[in-house]
């Protein structure tokens, strides 16, 4: 989480080989990014931001000659935390990693895990991006003033959605939010869901007032005019999509959001660095830099040490941010 002004946040991938294909030409060998059962776990519902950012780094992986067969695998809950528990009681095991991001730091903390992501292996840190401010094709708030204008008027009445647990990226926008518009956060109505996925369905049918998640995981409905975007949470406005940042439209907030990947405790320095090293090839293809520039997403590579720098530091943002907005 990257904290610009005055409280901005940052807010995966990896691969499930099925078995154990054939060492030959372009499977990865000839590099050491090749690890035969290599398994990767989300811990959210299909259609997430964890969930696409894995799919999307293995379907590249694959086509980069990085690996072959790639799986990925679903093992939502608790925001993150059952199959951050899975991996942790996995300890020695170097064929399986999980997708993961903000929201898991945050899900540690509102659901007093107890497992938390310092008893991962850190392997590295992908992408940031930013959130979106969106509402149904048909919703009665066609701009950002007009939603601002309602929801200070009634916000225990306009129920905002997002795909986190409190304490993750899409509770931690609209409450930023909320406090540059005058709203105290204790009185947000957050309905949280597991992943961008589960919230889609709410804001499609108007359960909730407006959802708040991650560019990439709504840009496609976004663009085929089943949701409108009022507004976009980082620094500059998104390539491709008409709507403008919190921070032009006069609300002081900037907020990223941030995914990466981690690895079960115990493992070898050797299992360790081959999965590193597969990361940094990913991050390295042709095939991962045009993902990344289709889904919004701005590279944030980062491994190993520093990446686990990183987390602990996230860790205690989190903590002073909800202290902070007395939540």
């Amino acid at each position: 989480m990257r904290l610009r002004t005055p409280l901005a946040l940052l807010g995966a991938a990896l691969l499930v080989l099925v078995g154990p294909p054939l060492l030959t030409t372009g499977s990865g060998a000839e590099s050491g990014t090749h690890i035969p059962g290599l398994r990767l776990m989300v811990p959210n519902t299909p259609g997430g931001g964890y969930d696409i950012t894995a799919r999307t780094a293995a379907k590249n992986a694959e086509d980069a000659g990085l690996t072959r067969s790639v799986e990925v695998f679903n093992l939502p809950g608790a925001g993150g935390t059952v199959g951050l528990t899975r991996l942790v009681n996995e300890r020695g095991n170097g064929k399986l990693a999980m997708s993961m991001g903000l929201g898991v730091v945050g899900a540690v903390r509102s659901n007093h895990a107890p497992r938390t992501l310092a008893d991962t292996t850190p392997i590295a840190r992908l992408t940031e991006e930013q959130d979106v401010v969106v509402v149904a094709k048909d919703s009665p708030y066609r701009t950002i003033d007009d939603l601002v204008t309602a929801w200070k008027a009634a916000p225990g009445r306009l129920p905002v959605g997002g795909g986190s647990s409190p304490g993750g990226p899409d509770h931690l926008a609209p409450m930023l939010m909320a406090r540059a518009v005058g709203i105290a956060p204790k009185d947000v109505n957050y309905i949280p869901f597991d992943g961008g996925g589960e919230l889609l369905a709410s804001i499609l049918g108007s359960k909730v007032a407006f959802g708040v998640s991650g560019v990439g995981e709504y840009r496609d409905q976004i663009e085929a005019g089943e949701l409108r975007l009022l507004a976009v949470t980082g620094p500059e406005r998104v390539p491709g999509l008409d709507a403008p940042t919190l921070k032009e439209s006069g609300y002081d907030v900037e907020f990223t959001n941030w995914r990466g990947v981690v690895a079960p405790p115990g493992l070898t320095d050797a299992e360790r660095g081959k999965l590193v090293r597969l990361l940094e090839a990913l991050h390295d293809s042709k095939e991962w830099q045009a993902s990344m520039k289709r889904n919004g997403w701005d590279d944030a590579f980062l491994t190993g040490d520093e990446f686990g720098a990183f987390l602990a530091a996230e860790d205690e943002r989190v903590v002073s941010v909800l202290k902070e907005l007395g939540l």
